[in-house]
């Protein structure tokens, strides 16, 4: 009886270490396959390339005119010191309307109204200082923008002439639809400039352009509209005199970053 029991003890086990074996032969079969599947593939490159900026500026008339100016009163009343300052911007208006100036070029820039104070000296012995409402201040500024450069200063005379009191600013710009046109042309001379650069550095190395990599566009670098001062609106000439106001050009920049692809001539 014990004979047998072992024998088959001992068979169990040679079964095991068989099945064990097979298992483990085709695990490292599959790892191998695996491991041949995962192999990488490399690729290299020997791309030459040159980094140029390229500029292009010019120099244009402005084509726009803004002009702001305005109108203040006082009076002993808010409401009288509000009533007198609209007739006298109404009378401003028609002046600068009569001149071919639509209501469409004409706005409000602004309107405040603030009471006025008188500071007394301060009392010697008590050292206190009274504080007086003597009144209130309607101060009103409009905002005329047009492409009618050449009444510029017909509108100033006009506009002081009718009750405007105060003259703020006046400045020159480009309009979208021009400042559009001109980024047009300067991009394109940007680029060129930068492929001009590229191949007279190219030239002593025995390079050549052969493509190009990517192009980056900068923005257009328009300058701030450019202030005009006028100190003449408190004035009083003895002799009637139309202002005289001229415009200069501006100069407008932009350029273009170029990565050029090169190889040997």
């Amino acid at each position: 009886m014990t004979t047998n029991r072992t024998k088959t003890i001992l068979a169990t086990l040679a079964v095991i270490a068989i099945v064990s074996t097979v298992t483990v032969a085709s695990m490292q079969t599959s790892q191998d396959k695996a491991f041949g599947q995962q192999v990488p593939v490399s690729f290299t490159t020997s791309e030459k390339t040159i980094t140029v900026t390229g500029t292009a500026t010019t120099s244009i008339s402005p084509d726009i005119v803004t002009l702001q100016f305005g109108v203040d009163t006082e009076a002993k009343t808010a409401q009288d010191a509000i009533s007198e300052n609209s007739q006298a911007m109404d009378s401003v208006i028609t002046a600068v309307t009569g001149l071919g100036i639509t209501k469409d070029e004409i706005s409000t820039a602004s309107f405040n109204i603030y009471p006025v104070y008188n500071y007394s000296i301060p009392d010697p012995m008590t050292g206190i200082q009274k504080t007086i409402l003597t009144g209130y201040k309607a101060s009103n500024t409009l905002l005329i923008k047009t492409t009618n450069l050449s009444l510029t200063g017909k509108i100033i005379d006009s506009a002081v002439g009718a009750g405007a009191n105060r003259v703020d600013d006046i400045s020159f710009s480009l309009s979208p639809a021009k400042q559009q046109s001109t980024q047009n042309d300067l991009l394109s001379n940007a680029v060129v400039d930068a492929k001009s650069k590229a191949e007279k550095a190219l030239a002593p190395l025995g390079e050549k352009i052969i493509g190009v990599k990517s192009v980056s566009l900068s923005d257009f670098n328009v300058p701030p509209p450019r202030p005009v001062y006028y100190a003449g609106a408190m004035a009083a000439p003895s002799v009637a005199k139309d202002t005289q106001i001229f415009s200069s050009n501006q100069d407008v920049t932009t350029t273009a970053d170029v990565i050029f692809l090169i190889g040997d001539q």
